[in-house]
């Protein structure tokens, strides 16, 4: 049966839920703060815009590899545990960050080791937050459930990384008192993650597909293959995922270029960079929340289908815009389409996914990310040869030929995909 319209912040109103995702709210702004805060170290250590890069690099690479091996645990482990160890690691590199600047004994080494840490816990934490979210609020809410995550997410891209600038820049705290507050929230997240329930474990499936689970238990790369196999053999779940590699890791690495655009074609300064970001995050914000009473509406997937053009739109229309203020309003523009996209993209894969393959199907829509995150060194080759207009107009056409594709298969194939094990 499909899932009719629901209130904004219907799935808050599952207690489990409620924890999970104030515990998000948390540790997304302790991450995000540290995003800002290795970034203003890495360029007071070296002022190298390569040494940004390469910290950038360090937490797609082990991103991309934890990932896989995430959805892995999350399928044959406690999710809870799982998210308690990650939270703890992410807590204790804050702190250690916080004494090696308070001690002076810092290095850009650390950066990396931090920045590669993070990465590796992210990768961990993700499968088994979006898997639990599955099991605590059901099938008929995970829309809802996931575009409420997105919407703690985008809120803390608001909040957190210009309280870190202010923290960092305040003689009282600096860089070092800024980390230890980081440390601090991420605490919250520990905590709020402790009365969790213990959801079970996904040794088996409601199709007889999910029987191989069982066998490969023996072997991580085994269970990887397998889920894989699973998810690319099945075109609800194949057109998705692939269709969101490709338009996440060409139209989200639009992120990693907003200083080029700001600073090297407008020529305007780090705190109009800021901006653009913030602006970026509050389009994001006001699509989390329209999108949260809709996205387990039966039109779920032609609102993905929109989205997805006016991402690749927005983008082509970055790189025509003439002014730093229509910049601006096209940048939130593309916050909020790629934010919905991303959102609905989870919640259509989740629902259409068996319960044993969980863990692993979310790993592999995850992936996407620290594949843009390792594209942002190629595109900004690209950009240095024919210039950063004319590399966000390559990357908004392939966003939009990706949606030509995705639509026409979605034509050819009219059913919608149904919850795994649905009547």
């Amino acid at each position: 049966m499909k899932s009719e319209r629901v209130a904004t912040f219907a799935a808050l109103g599952v207690p489990g839920f409620r924890l999970l995702w104030l515990s998000g709210v948390f540790s997304f702004m302790s991450i995000q703060m540290q995003f800002l805060l290795r970034a203003l170290l890495a360029w007071d250590l070296t002022e190298s815009e390569s040494a940004l890069g390469i910290v950038f690099f360090a937490f797609g690479l082990a991103l991309g590899v934890s990932t896989l091996f995430g959805g892995v645990a999350a399928d044959r482990l406690s999710k809870r545990r799982l998210m308690l160890f990650g939270q703890m690691v992410l807590l204790l590199g804050s702190v250690g960050m916080g004494l090696a600047l308070a001690t002076d004994v810092i290095h850009y080494w650390m950066l990396l080791v931090s920045s590669a840490l993070q990465g590796l816990m992210f990768g961990l934490i993700g499968p088994a937050r979006i898997s639990m979210t599955t099991e605590l609020v059901g099938r008929e809410r995970l829309g809802n459930a996931i575009t409420l995550s997105s919407l703690s997410l985008s809120g803390s891209r608001v909040i957190a990384p210009t309280g870190a600038g202010l923290l960092a820049g305040w003689a009282l705290f600096g860089l070092a008192g800024a980390y230890f507050v980081s440390a601090a929230i991420a605490t919250l997240s520990f905590v709020l993650l402790m009365p969790l329930p213990e959801t079970k474990r996904s040794v088996s499936g409601s199709s007889d597909d999910a029987r191989p689970v069982r066998h490969a238990r023996s072997s991580p790369l085994a269970e990887i293959r397998e889920g894989i196999r699973y998810a690319m053999s099945r075109p609800e779940l194949r057109r998705p995922i692939v269709t969101s590699i490709i338009v996440i890791m060409f139209g989200f690495s639009y992120v990693a270029f907003q200083p080029a655009l700001v600073e090297g074609v407008f020529g305007l300064g780090d705190a109009h960079v800021g901006f653009i970001s913030g602006a970026s995050s509050i389009g994001a914000v006001a699509a989390s929340i329209v999108l949260a009473s809709r996205a387990d509406s039966p039109g779920a997937h032609s609102i993905l289908i929109g989205l997805g053009f006016a991402f690749g739109a927005s983008i082509v229309a970055l790189a025509w815009a003439p002014t730093y203020a229509i910049a601006l309003a096209v940048t939130a523009a593309i916050g909020a389409a790629s934010v919905g996209f991303i959102s609905l993209i989870q919640t259509i894969v989740m629902r259409a996914t068996d319960e044993a393959y969980q863990g692993r199907v979310q790993s592999l829509v995850q992936l996407p990310f620290a594949a843009f995150a390792m594209a942002a060194a190629p595109l900004g080759a690209l950009a240095e040869w024919v210039g950063v207009r004319a590399m966000f107009l390559t990357m908004g056409i392939a966003v939009t030929l990706s949606m030509v594709v995705y639509s026409m298969a979605a034509v050819s194939n009219r059913r919608l995909p149904q919850p795994a094990g649905s009547q």
